[in-house]
């Protein structure tokens, strides 16, 4: 059963998950404080300490059974909270909601973005032959043991290795959370474009006691992996303009 387990894969996507989940949180919390509501702020939310984020279930258990079990890879942190009643007035309240839920995907783009541009200078400082800096940026999604077969040295294999995890969890974040779903943040940017008259109606569905138990089904089905296909091939469609030009191919 665990003949394909892959510890340095395991400990540099966690890592990477955790620091990613971190930023996606502090995010949410900062777009609050900046709105008018401490709420999160005054827990201690707007940190990139990984703790302060931690669900026990969302963080440890689920990510951690998905990467040894090779099933879907995807973690959650506790929700942060805001008060509506607090946002600025210079807004409509249901504006700044959505704004708040779109901090945390936005985050995650912006990270896939800059750490992509990170790992693509390393490859060209690194690199001299043009045609083998795509080769060596392909293989640094496929995990540090690829990296090491290909002879690099621990420091690059590291640098590499994190960077593309990083990259992969980000797009990965990003696409799953700005799902309409339930809890996830897609449901709170569309209540924000939804017409008034349509919310009480829309709260009902987003928030009712089945949602989870859904969401959990489609998760552990693999189901919601075909739901972020399109928003995950758009930013890698995004992604690919900004490496091919850094690495000059």
């Amino acid at each position: 059963m665990f003949d394909n387990i892959s510890i340095p894969t395991i400990l540099v996507s966690y890592v990477a998950l955790l620091f990613s989940l971190s930023v996606h949180e502090a995010s949410h919390a900062s777009a609050a404080h900046l709105l008018g509501d401490d709420t999160a702020s005054s827990q201690g939310r707007m940190s990139l300490n990984p703790l302060v984020h931690m669900d026990p279930l969302g963080t440890v258990v689920f990510p951690l059974l998905g990467l040894i079990f090779g099933g879907f890879f995807i973690g959650w942190a506790k929700p942060v909270p805001f008060n509506p009643l607090y946002f600025t007035r210079k807004i409509r309240m249901k504006t700044s909601g959505a704004l708040v839920s779109l901090a945390g995907p936005a985050s995650n783009v912006i990270l896939s973005f800059l750490f992509l541009g990170v790992m693509c200078i390393s490859i060209r400082l690194s690199v001299p032959e043009v045609a083998e800096r795509w080769k060596l940026l392909q293989a640094a999604f496929h995990g540090p043991e690829t990296l090491v077969r290909l002879g690099l040295p621990l420091g690059q294999v590291l640098l590499l290795g994190l960077g593309g995890s990083l990259v992969f969890m980000n797009v990965l974040l990003a696409a799953f959370n700005i799902l309409p779903l339930g809890p996830l943040d897609g449901a709170g940017v569309l209540r924000g474009v939804l017409p008034d008259p349509w919310l009480p109606k829309y709260d009902r569905i987003r928030y009712h006691p089945y949602t989870m138990p859904i969401l959990f089904l489609l998760m552990l089905t693999g189901a919601v992996g075909f739901l972020l296909g399109p928003v995950r091939t758009f930013l890698y469609w995004a992604l690919n303009p900004l490496a091919r030009l850094i690495l000059g191919v």
